[in-house]
C-alpha cells in the first residue's frame, strides 16, 4: 500500500513517524506545511518541515516534539548578549539545518530540492516534500491586529483572541508536480492530527488539493480528544471562531471530500453525528503517548482506510 500523509506539527509528524514504521520507506510520502515558514535572523526557518524531518530521523527533542534532542545553547547566548532576539528559541544544532538550508536555497535550489538533500544527510527514508516550493505565509488575525503567525505561536504564546486568517500568496501558490504525483499514485492518503486550521489549511487551500483527496480513499484523524486539543490552539481557535469544539467541528470542515474519520475512544458518542455528515466514523486511541503507539494508530488509520482502497 502506497501512502501519502498531509502533516503539520508535533501531531502530524508524530502520526508520520508511526507511518514510516509500519510502511516501506518507498511506500510513504509526507506532504507538509510550510505556512508556518518564516526569516529569521536571515534565515529560512521551516518549523513544520523540521519537525516532520528530525521525528522521522529519530533525533526529535522527546520532551517537546520539536527541535533536536541533546540540543546545546551557545549561539542563543551569545546572541542574547548582543542584544539580538531570542524569542525564538533555535539551538545551535537546529541553527546548522537553517543555515545550510539557506546556503542551498541562494544557490538556487528549490525548497523541495533542500528538503531532499537535508533528509538524504539525516537518513530518513521516506519522502518529505513541501506543499509548494512558492512563498505561502500564515497570518492569523486577531483582536490585537493581524499577527505573522511565528508572532502569533511563539512569541505571544496563542495569547491574542483569533478572529479569522489570511493566506499571504496563496493567490500564486501552486503545489509541486512531486506532490500532485504524490497524491495521484497514493492509495491512501491520511490527514494527521494536525490544527486544521493552520496546518493542514495551508496545504488544503492548493489548487487541485481537495480534488484530488475527493477521488481517493482519505482517512483524517481528528486533533481533538474530549474537547481538548492533544497539543497546540486547535481548540482554542475553534472556541474564538465560534465553532463548537470538539471533534464533530473538525470533522465538519472536511465533510465535503473527506471518506473516513478516525475519533478517539473518549468521543465514540460522536460516531453518530459524524456519520450523518456523509463520513465514516471509525474509534480508535489516537493519543500517541510512545513511539509503540505512533505505530499502532498508523495501523489502525491504514486499516481505516482498507474498504476504500478495495472499492
Amino acid at each position: 500500500m502506497k501512502a501519502a500523509a498531509l502533516a503539520g506539527g508535533v501531531g502530524g509528524a508524530k502520526l508520520a513517524h508511526g507511518l514510516a514504521q509500519v510502511l516501506p520507506a518507498s511506500n510513504l510520502t509526507v506532504i507538509v506545511n510550510t505556512g508556518d515558514d518564516f526569516e529569521h535572523l536571515g534565515l529560512h526557518v521551516a518549523p513544520d518541515l523540521d519537525t516532520v524531518m528530525y521525528t522521522l530521523a529519530g533525533i526529535a527533542n522527546p520532551a517537546t516534539g520539536w527541535g533536536q534532542a541533546g540540543e546545546t545553547w551557545n549561539f542563543l547566548e551569545a546572541l542574547e548578549q548582543l542584544g539580538g532576539p531570542t524569542w525564538f528559541k533555535i539551538g545551535d544544532r537546529d541553527l546548522a539545518t537553517h543555515v545550510e538550508r539557506q546556503r542551498q536555497l541562494a544557490t538556487g535550489q528549490s525548497l523541495t530540492e533542500t528538503t531532499k538533500l537535508l533528509c538524504a544527510a539525516l537518513g530518513v527514508g521516506p519522502q518529505v516534500l513541501p506543499m509548494s516550493d512558492d512563498r505561502v505565509r500564515t497570518l492569523v488575525q486577531t483582536d490585537e491586529g493581524e499577527l505573522e503567525f511565528q508572532e502569533y505561536f511563539v512569541h505571544q504564546q496563542c495569547q491574542p483572541r483569533v478572529t479569522g486568517f489570511r493566506f499571504s500568496g496563496e493567490e500564486a501558490a501552486r503545489p509541486t508536480p512531486a506532490v500532485l504525483n504524490a497524491l495521484d499514485n497514493a492509495d491512501v492518503i491520511v490527514l494527521c492530527p494536525s490544527n486544521p486550521f493552520v496546518s493542514l489549511g495551508p496545504i488544503l487551500r492548493l489548487p487541485g488539493i481537495c480534488e484530488r483527496l475527493a477521488r481517493r480513499a482519505t482517512v483524517a484523524v481528528s486533533p481533538i480528544v474530549g474537547g481538548q486539543a492533544i497539543k497546540g490552539p486547535a481548540a482554542k481557535m475553534l472556541g474564538e471562531l465560534g465553532l463548537e469544539v470538539s471533534a464533530l467541528a473538525v470533522a465538519r470542515l472536511y465533510a465535503g471530500w473527506l471518506q473516513t474519520f478516525v475519533l478517539d475512544q473518549a468521543d465514540a458518542d460522536l460516531q453518530g453525528d459524524v456519520a450523518g455528515l456523509g463520513v465514516r466514523a471509525v474509534i480508535a486511541d489516537t493519543v500517541m503517548r510512545t513511539i509503540d503507539d505512533r505505530a499502532t494508530l498508523a495501523r489502525e488509520v491504514l486499516e481505516a482506510a482498507a474498504p476504500q482502497v478495495a472499492a
